[in-house]
C-alpha cells in the first residue's frame, strides 16, 4: 500500500513501513493542488507540523485509512472531518515528551539566568559580567498550565531542584496532581502565584490567546515559559510586559506564526528568550515519533487497532493481546445479527459476560457498531461507526456483568426496534478460536466463516435433507451445519457453512416450501 509522507521523519520510521511491505512515497514540498494530487490514490499520510491536513485533502483521499502525526500536537489536523470520513488521527504522544519536558527546563534556566544574552555580549569582545542578576528557581513558585505527560515530566524535574508547584489542569484528578507535589488551583490563581509560568496545553479556540497582557500584569516579576504551542501567549502583549519591565523575562520556542517573522517585537526584547521550535529536536525523540508513527500506520493498513488513536477507541497496549480476539468477535456478532434482523434498528446494545467484562472494550463496541452498519451499505468503520449511529438517530449502549452461567466471557450483540428484536452471541474456544453460540434465542454452535444460511423452519423430518437437497442441485457444497430447536416439534434454525453463496432460485425454492419459515444468507471475512 502507499504511505505518503509530507514533512521529514527520521529513516527509522520510513524504514520500519518499507520493511511491512508497503511502498513509501516522500513529498516534502507538496502543497496546494500538489498535495491533493500526490494523497488522492495514498492509503496513509504521515505528517509533522508542516503539513495541512483539512477537509480538502481528506476528501481528495478516498483510500485513506490513517494519518499518523509523528509528534504530539495534531491543530493541523482536521479531525472531525477525518472523522466523517472513517480516517483514523493517530500520533506520538510519548515520543518526545522526554525532549519537550527537557527544553521547557533549558529555557526556564536560559530566562532566568540570561544565558543566550550573556553568551552573545561575550562572543562580541564585552565582559559584561556586572549587568547580569540572575535568579535561582530553588525556592520559587513554578505554575504549570496543562498537567498532562510533558507538564508532569517538568514538574518532575523543576520540583526536584526545590520548587513549590501549583497547577492548573480542569482534567487531571487531584490525587495524581498530589502523587507529583502540586497543588490543583483555579486558572487565574495559578498565574498570580507563579514565579516561573510553563504552559503545555494544545492551541484550541479556547487557548488561544490564554496568556494575554490582564495574566502578565498579574505575574510582576516573573517569567513565562512556552514551549507546546504557539499562539498561546500574546506575543504583542508578551514583548510589552518583557520591554516595559511587568515581567523578568521569558523564554518562547513556538509562536503564532512559524518561522518567526523578522519584524516579531519579540525580536527586540532584550529579556526574551526565544529558540526556532526545537522542544522535540533530538535524535532519540525523533527516532521514537517517526518508529511509533510507522507502527501505528502498519496497524491500521493490516485493519488491526490503532493504540494512539485520536478519534477512534484505543487500547493500551498491555491490554490489547487480550482484547483482539474480541475485537473480531464482535464485528462478526453485529453483522449477523443485522442481517438476519431484516428490519429497522431503531438501537444496538452490546454486552460482555464473564471474564472480558472486565476490560476497556470501547474498541470491541465499535467494532460491533460497525459490523451491524456494514451490511446496510453504510461506508463505516471503526472510526465513524460512533458518529453514524449517532447521525442516524440509533441508540447504542455497553452493558457489563463478571456473571456468565456457561461461558469463561461471551460477546453479545442486540439490534433491535420497538416491535422486536435479535441477538447474536459469540465466544471463544481454545484461547481464540471463534464460536456463535446463540441466535435470537437458539443455541448453537457455529463456526463464524465466509458464506452461511441461516434457516429457521419447523422441526419436522426431513427437513434438513430438503435444504441439502436444494444446495445440491445449485452447485453449493455444505462445509459444515450447526442444528437448534426449541421443543421437539416447535421449531429450529440450522445454520450452514457453505463454499459458496446461495443462488436467489436456490433461495426461492426452500422458501416455497411451508415447512420453511425463512432462510438468510450471511456473508462474512468479506467474501
Amino acid at each position: 500500500m502507499k504511505v505518503l509522507v509530507t514533512d521529514p521523519i527520521a529513516d527509522a520510521g520510513l524504514d520500519r513501513l518499507r520493511d511491512a511491505g508497503h511502498e513509501v512515497v516522500t513529498a516534502y514540498d507538496a502543497e496546494g493542488d500538489a498535495l491533493l494530487d500526490a494523497v488522492s490514490d495514498a492509503n496513509a499520510l504521515v505528517v509533522r507540523s508542516g503539513t495541512l491536513v483539512t477537509e480538502e485533502v481528506l476528501e481528495a483521499a478516498p483510500d485513506l485509512a490513517i494519518v499518523g502525526r509523528a509528534g504530539i500536537g495534531v491543530d493541523n489536523i482536521d479531525i472531525d472531518a477525518a472523522t466523517d470520513h472513517g480516517v483514523v488521527v493517530a500520533n506520538a504522544p510519548e515520543g518526545n515528551v522526554r525532549a519537550a519536558a527537557e527544553h521547557t527546563v533549558a529555557m526556564a534556566f536560559a530566562a532566568a539566568r540570561s544565558i543566550p544574552q550573556a553568551h552573545a555580549r561575550l562572543t562580541d569582545g564585552e565582559w559584561a559580567k556586572g549587568e547580569f542578576l540572575g535568579t535561582e528557581l530553588n525556592g520559587k513558585t513554578l505554575g504549570v498550565v496543562g498537567l498532562g505527560r510533558v507538564g508532569q515530566e517538568v514538574a518532575k524535574r523543576l520540583h526536584s531542584l526545590g520548587m513549590d508547584l501549583v497547577a492548573y489542569d480542569p482534567y487531571i484528578g487531584e490525587e495524581r496532581a498530589e502523587q507529583l507535589g502540586a497543588e490543583l488551583v483555579e486558572f487565574e490563581d495559578c498565574v498570580a502565584r507563579a514565579d516561573f509560568l510553563t504552559i503545555h496545553v494544545p492551541l484550541t479556540d479556547e487557548t488561544e490567546g490564554l496568556i494575554g497582557e490582564a495574566e502578565l500584569a498579574e505575574m510582576e516579576g516573573g517569567y513565562v515559559v512556552n514551549v507546546a504551542r504557539g499562539g498561546v501567549v500574546d506575543e504583542d502583549a508578551l514583548a510589552e510586559a518583557a520591554n516595559d519591565g511587568v515581567i523578568a523575562g521569558a523564554a518562547l520556542d513556538v509562536f503564532a506564526e512559524e518561522p518567526l517573522a523578522d519584524d516579531s517585537p519579540l525580536l527586540d526584547a532584550e529579556s526574551v528568550v526565544v529558540t526556532p521550535h526545537l522542544g522535540a529536536s533530538t535524535q532519540a525523540a525523533q527516532e521514537h515519533v517517526a518508529t511509533t508513527t510507522a507502527d501505528q500506520v502498519v496497524a491500521a493498513l493490516a485493519d488491526e487497532p490503532v493504540l494512539n488513536a485520536l478519534n477512534a477507541p484505543s487500547v493500551d497496549e498491555s491490554a490489547f493481546g487480550r482484547i483482539q480476539p474480541y475485537v473480531e468477535l464482535a464485528e462478526t456478532a453485529g453483522k449477523v445479527a443485522a442481517q438476519l434482523f431484516d428490519d429497522r434498528i431503531e438501537y444496538v446494545d452490546v454486552t460482555y459476560e464473564g471474564d472480558i467484562a472486565s476490560e476497556d472494550l470501547e474498541l470491541v463496541t465499535a467494532s460491533a457498531q460497525k459490523g451491524v452498519f456494514e451490511p446496510l451499505e453504510w461506508q463505516v468503520n471503526a472510526v465513524n461507526a460512533p458518529r453514524v449511529a449517532e447521525e442516524r438517530g440509533i441508540e447504542v449502549s455497553e452493558t457489563k456483568t463478571r456473571q456468565s452461567d456457561d461461558f469463561q466471557s461471551l460477546v453479545s450483540v442486540t439490534v433491535g426496534n420497538s416491535d422486536r428484536d435479535l441477538t447474536v452471541s459469540g465466544t471463544l474456544f481454545a484461547g481464540d478460536d471463534p464460536r456463535l453460540v446463540k441466535i435470537d434465542g437458539y443455541r448453537v454452535d457455529a463456526i463464524p466463516h465466509g458464506h452461511m444460511l441461516a434457516a429457521r423452519n419447523r422441526d419436522e423430518p426431513g427437513v434438513i435433507g430438503f435444504v441439502g437437497t436444494v444446495l445440491g442441485d445449485a452447485g453449493v457444497n455444505i462445509a459444515g451445519m450447526f442444528n437448534a430447536r426449541e421443543t421437539i416439534g416447535g421449531e429450529a434454525l440450522t445454520v450452514y457453512n457453505l463454499d459458496s453463496p446461495v443462488p436467489e432460485d436456490a433461495r426461492d425454492r426452500l422458501a416455497s416450501d411451508d415447512r420453511i419459515i425463512d432462510v438468510t444468507n450471511v456473508q462474512l471475512n468479506g467474501e
